[in-house]
């Protein structure tokens, strides 16, 4: 298996996206992979914005409010569409967020290695800020040596492969529909059913966190009303 469906769920945060779109774009050209943005619930204008894009990255474009109602996050959703087309297509399936920017070489260095790594649930690439520091949310493997680190702790979606072996041993219809976002479930899950978690500590991406949700950076410069928030709107439910 050489190849893998690569998504990008988004909401707003245009400029991000963007970046994101153009570098997964550059990083698959020529090869297998196909790759899906998942619009959810954008504003007209830049869904606009994405359509134009998608069409000119050779890219597809999901708009998820023309397959559920369900209010923005649809993480849920997204996953669980993902991964029945990733099982009846055969392919890996790499989620890379909207505020992460990919080398040209990483998403066919995350798929090589599921060749190579013993029993891969889910591959990682570590995420970095513009000074090439470890950053949110891999700040516990800043003393990890460089190389392909076997995990217990969880992995993040910002750039993660969920190998086709994985995808078919557990599926995604039974995730919590309360929850809002599922990664450290998942990480967990791949780990009860015998999987590897990996995460590369020498294969970097660039992460500006929470670009689609501003209101999170205020778990780092006010935590008390970060939670406030998180609480009382019953907000970021993992």
């Amino acid at each position: 298996m050489t190849s893998a469906i690569i998504i990008t769920p988004v909401k707003d945060s245009i400029e991000t996206a963007l970046q994101t779109i153009k570098s997964v774009s550059v990083s698959i050209a020529g090869t297998e992979n196909t790759y899906i943005i998942y619009n959810d619930n954008s504003t007209a204008e830049n869904a606009a914005i994405l359509e134009l894009q998608a069409k000119e990255s050779g890219a597809e474009i999901i708009h998820v409010n023309s397959l559920t109602h369900h209010p923005s996050p649809n993480y849920l959703f997204v996953l669980q569409h993902a991964q029945d087309l990733a099982i009846s297509r055969n392919k890996h399936l790499i989620v890379i967020e909207s505020d992460v920017t990919v080398k040209n070489g990483t998403i066919t260095n995350l798929i090589e290695l599921t060749h190579k790594l013993t029993k891969p649930g889910l591959i990682a690439a570590v995420t970095v800020d513009t000074s090439g520091q470890i950053n949110f949310p891999y700040l516990y493997a800043r003393k990890f040596k460089k190389g392909e680190i076997d995990t217990k702790k969880r992995l993040s979606f910002c750039c993660t492969l969920l190998s086709n072996n994985f995808l078919n041993s557990y599926s995604f219809k039974n995730l919590n529909p309360e929850k809002n976002w599922y990664d450290v479930f998942i990480s967990h899950k791949s780990t009860e059913l015998g999987f590897g978690n990996y995460l590369l500590t020498n294969e970097e991406v660039l992460h500006q966190p929470h670009s689609s949700r501003p209101w999170k950076n205020l778990k780092y410069t006010h935590p008390l009303k970060y939670y406030w928030i998180k609480f009382t709107q019953k907000k970021d439910k993992i």
